[in-house]
């Protein structure tokens, strides 16, 4: 399915959760009839009791209050803060819960990872950040970097028609009981944005995200500028990024550098001789951890959301992403972007491939290969990673 772009919305840039949680947390407080919020992670921290805090006061208000998070990613929130919220009248419901850690399922990787909030069918939240503080690193003073948007006009009934899909399909799944549906009123245009929502999923919608990357990266004339915080793409997208740089497009690729897994992260590093040959860009984030999942190419086209470049996210979670054609907003998010390389970033140089001891070689090769183990054991792995990346 290509991105259908509808026009009339207003788009606000939110920069990390120091922008994300007031915003969220200022429309869950003005809500007068229903709240849609959707998280893998919703952590008990400072952060995830202050918009816990948020929800059951709508609760307690009267708004019809629906929950929805990863059985894995928020494993232990339905037995402590989420029970806590359905005394409050918040309803709640567990995207395949982890019955146990030990037990290896083909199914497994399958999680809901879409970081998404609709407020009364007029407002919705699209990006990246779970519900977890900013800072819970512990290891570095500087907070997680990462990205939101938010949407009013005619693009919120799309993605709160996709949030109440899949709350009916996850309710469905386990025996709940159907509550009345609230009809919101059409959302009205009330900006000059073009404005796209695509989902990934396993049934009708299974490369949507990723091609509408293609589709733009094959268009780009100029600049292609993405920020990725998990990034091992498959045969086409590495190829698409190799005939753009042929043909002369200016490509920089924004990594983590303080790593959160770091067996994605050496995983990654077997793609930048590559990459670097081809006279694209590499830059690795330092301060914290880049959970940032966003793109800008050219002067107008630009994407946020929560789906990594990635067989995890591209071939088995559920992610969600906006896809926006505004020239200020994509300048906005490159110049968010290039300050971040600017300030906070090493970067590799094209040409030759930086130099590293031969353990360096075998220990990003090894995981590189656990990678593909993994993902073969899910049923995708030759569908999806195709010719290796050379040494």
């Amino acid at each position: 399915m290509s991105a259908e772009f509808l026009p009339g919305n207003q788009v606000h840039l939110l920069v990390s959760g120091v922008a994300y949680f007031p915003a969220l947390i200022a429309a869950i407080d003005a809500a007068v009839h229903e709240i849609h919020l959707e998280t893998y992670i919703f952590a008990d921290d400072a952060t995830g009791r202050s918009v816990a805090t948020a929800l059951a006061r709508a609760a307690q208000r009267g708004v019809t209050v629906r929950l929805l998070v990863d059985g894995f990613g928020a494993r232990e929130f339905a037995a402590g803060t989420g029970q806590a919220l359905a005394a409050e009248g918040v309803e709640l419901l567990v995207y395949r819960p982890e019955l146990t850690r030990w037990k290896l399922r083909r199914h497994r990787l399958r999680r809901m990872h879409r970081k998404l909030a609709v407020i009364d069918g007029r407002i919705a939240f699209v990006g990246g950040i779970n519900i977890i503080d900013d800072f819970d690193d512990g290891a570095s003073p500087a907070p997680r970097f990462d990205y939101a948007v938010r949407i009013e006009g005619p693009l919120v009934a799309e993605i709160h028609a996709a949030m109440r899909h899949l709350w009916r399909l996850v309710r469905w799944a386990r025996f709940g009981r159907r509550t009345p549906a609230w009809t919101p009123e059409p959302s009205l245009p009330c900006g000059t944005t073009w404005a796209a929502f695509l989902i990934r999923d396993n049934l009708g919608h299974r490369h949507d995200i990723e091609n509408a990357y293609l589709a733009a990266i094959a268009a780009a004339r100029k600049e292609i500028l993405i920020a990725n915080a998990f990034f091992i793409p498959g045969r086409r997208f590495r190829e698409a990024l190799l005939a753009a740089a042929q043909r002369g497009v200016t490509i920089d690729l924004v990594f983590q550098g303080h790593a959160e897994y770091r067996l994605i992260r050496y995983a990654t590093q077997t793609l930048y001789a590559d990459f670097l040959a081809a006279g694209i860009r590499i830059h690795e984030y330092r301060p914290a951890f880049l959970h940032a999942k966003v793109a800008v190419i050219d002067d107008l086209w630009a994407t946020v959301g929560s789906s990594n470049i990635d067989p995890f996210s591209l071939l088995l979670a559920r992610e969600a992403n906006v896809f926006i054609r505004d020239a200020a907003f994509a300048g906005a998010l490159r110049q968010s972007l290039h300050q971040a390389i600017a300030d906070d970033c090493d970067t590799f140089q094209p040409g030759a491939p930086p130099h590293h001891p031969w353990w360096v070689w075998v220990r990003n090769r090894l995981a590189y290969a656990l990678v593909r183990l993994a993902l073969s054991l899910s049923g995708y792995g030759m569908r999806y990673a195709g010719k290796e990346p050379r040494p």
